[in-house]
């Protein structure tokens, strides 16, 4: 790689305050504040609005939409195919 074009890469701990979870990874993004982690060392924390322990799809409480009944009623009030 070439020196001085890329950006910095190194742990960060990244957070979600709505389902009380955190992880520690790697990430060229960097923030102003910190965290003591488990290990007892300091690293940047970046708040994220949504993770894998809060988004619906993940923790399965995703809803499914009964699409065929709306293609049934769009058939009946326009005409479906002749």
């Amino acid at each position: 790689m070439k020196p001085g074009i890329h950006p910095a890469y190194g742990p960060v701990v990244f957070r979600d305050k709505a389902a009380d979870f955190a992880f520690l990874t790697r990430s060229t993004a960097s923030s102003d504040k910190t965290v003591e982690w488990e290990d007892g060392n300091t690293y940047p924390v970046i708040d994220v609005e949504i993770s894998s322990q809060s988004h619906p799809f993940y923790t399965g409480t995703a809803r499914v939409l009964d699409t065929a009944g709306r293609v049934e009623r769009f058939e009946r009030r326009y005409g479906g195919p002749k």
